[in-house]
């Protein structure tokens, strides 16, 4: 997969508002901090950047200059110098980029710049203790979601799966949702949500892990550049499983083997 340098042009904005000063305030950019970042310790200062979050094995709750990904999304890479940032709200997460195995957008912190070991390893010697938060770079997405409703005779929905699944665990059963494949996350969602031009998809919602969706079936739905990404909504039938630990880190508490799959127009 290539490698895409997103929010490229946000950088050259931010560093253009911040020596400008665009925004207002006395609001630093990243690079200028980490640059000179002792003179800056014990002081409480506002800060724009790049923020990128990651959980799972490897944590990783940053800020830096910007961010380059893989083209669908995933892999964020801090660019240039970044500084550990502790605090950081986790409703503004909601408002950023999450492709499903990191988050990260452009964000204005205010917090007190303290040193020490930050970060697993104690990799970063300097952090950013914030006390207040905005998103610079809002995203703005639209939502395609399954009604919470019962479907056909024969039939179970999937809220009806996600909330009661030990009552139907090792059965085989039918239900409808949106399957989205990213070669990471094969999943089936009580939704999806795409920004505005219907890039970056990624599940909302309910969501249940999903193997052996037929590849034929795919190439019904809708499909992100390069082979990036498959989302779309579906009817299946196979065998569900409860009880946690399936799928991509074992984050989800339901499987469901798909025997048979329908794209539903």
């Amino acid at each position: 997969m290539l490698r895409v340098y997103r929010l490229v042009i946000g950088i050259i904005l931010l560093i253009t508002m911040t020596g400008c000063g665009l925004f207002g305030d006395d609001t630093l950019h990243i690079a200028d901090v980490a640059a000179n970042i002792d003179q800056y310790v014990g002081q409480d200062i506002t800060v724009a950047g790049a923020y990128i979050n990651k959980t799972g094995s490897t944590t990783l709750s940053i800020l830096a200059a910007g961010v380059s990904t893989l083209d669908n999304g995933f892999d964020a890479q801090p660019l240039g110098d970044a500084i550990w940032v502790d605090n950081f709200s986790e409703e503004l997460k909601l408002g950023l980029h999450r492709p499903g195995d990191a988050v990260y957008g452009f964000v204005k912190v205010t917090g007190r710049i303290e040193a020490g070991s930050f970060g697993e390893g104690g990799a970063y010697t300097h952090r950013i203790a914030v006390t207040n938060a905005e998103i610079i770079e809002q995203i703005n997405r639209i939502e395609y979601r399954i009604d919470n409703q019962p479907l056909a005779a024969g039939q179970v929905s999937l809220h009806e799966l996600y909330d009661n699944g030990a009552t139907y665990n090792g059965q085989t059963v039918t239900t409808q949702g949106y399957y989205f494949w990213n070669s990471v996350i094969y999943v089936l969602a009580e939704g999806i949500a795409v920004h505005e031009d219907g890039s970056s998809p990624q599940p909302v919602g309910k969501i249940i892990w999903m193997e052996g969706f037929p590849p034929d079936k795919s190439a019904e739905l809708t499909i992100g550049p390069n082979n990036s990404y498959v989302w779309g909504k579906v009817e299946v039938t196979g065998q569900f499983q409860s009880g946690g630990g399936f799928g991509h880190a074992g984050a989800y508490t339901a499987l469901f083997q798909v025997s048979s799959a329908n794209p539903i127009k």
